[in-house]
């Protein structure tokens, strides 16, 4: 993990410095220090290892909402925060990207078509944008509060994918981060995802794209994953996740070490 984060760390320092097109030359040897890592990071079934000096104290847990644009995360994100909060839950609901940061405020740039990225930069910067949260979530973890987290790692990995980068290069920077307890995906043809209100208006929203988005989710799917029919009701959906969620904050509590992603 040390060297492919070093060269991730490089690039994106270059990148945030210089622009795009400083960052060309050293994104080949970010991809081969980060594959010599990835080839250790497929060994368990999910590729999550405990992290170094976790133990099985009792903690939050990291809750991560994934699926296609216009799936319903941010409605069921809402609603899971409510229900636990009202169980007397330690709990903080969290989006990625982070729009606040100044990593952040290039992304949302980039997201809503006003400014051009070549598209290994941007994968790096939405990447940094979570390293920047890390520390801090891991922080929290361990003080008891789980995290209801609006996107993560996985859809860095299917959206850069999607639009023709190297599987394996885009799994690379993610590697080390904390792993999720659980992936709540919400199941939605893309067709039915374009039907819903306010769809089109960043530049990933397009329907053929997030077809190919939904292909790549399906190559992350591990044993932390719950995939949910988001073609269900508000409130059906809402119900099953409670169900499943409230099951891994239980198991957390009673104590879980906690994992980094894609580690082993």
């Amino acid at each position: 993990m040390t060297h492919a984060f070093s060269a991730f760390s490089f690039t994106v320092s270059k990148t945030l410095n210089f622009g795009a097109s400083a960052v060309r030359g050293s994104l080949n040897l970010g991809l081969n220090l980060s594959r010599e890592c990835l080839v250790r990071s497929i060994r368990m079934e999910n590729g999550n290892c405990t992290l170094k000096g976790a133990n099985n104290e009792s903690r939050g847990a990291l809750v991560v909402f994934e699926g296609l644009d216009r799936s319903g995360k941010t409605s069921q994100c809402g609603r899971l925060l409510s229900y636990l909060e009202g169980l007397g839950h330690s709990v903080e609901l969290w989006r990625f990207p982070d729009r606040s940061t100044s990593v952040g405020q290039m992304i949302s740039a980039y997201l809503t078509n006003k400014s051009q990225l070549d598209d290994h930069t941007i994968h790096l910067l939405f990447s940094a944008n979570r390293w920047d949260k890390r520390s801090l979530m891991e922080t929290k973890l361990k003080a008891g509060t789980t995290l209801i987290v609006d996107r993560y790692s996985y859809s860095g990995v299917a959206f850069s994918s999607a639009k023709g980068l190297d599987f394996e290069w885009c799994k690379a920077p993610e590697i080390g981060l904390i792993a999720p307890d659980l992936v709540v995906y919400l199941d939605i043809p893309a067709e039915k995802a374009a039907e819903r209100g306010g769809y089109g208006g960043e530049r990933y929203e397009q329907l053929e794209f997030q077809r190919k988005v939904a292909q790549h989710y399906k190559l992350l799917e591990d044993s932390s994953w719950e995939i949910v029919d988001a073609c269900q009701t508000l409130e059906v959906v809402e119900k099953q996740v409670k169900e499943i969620v409230l099951e891994h904050v239980t198991t957390c509590q009673k104590g879980k070490a906690l994992s980094s992603l894609w580690s082993c």
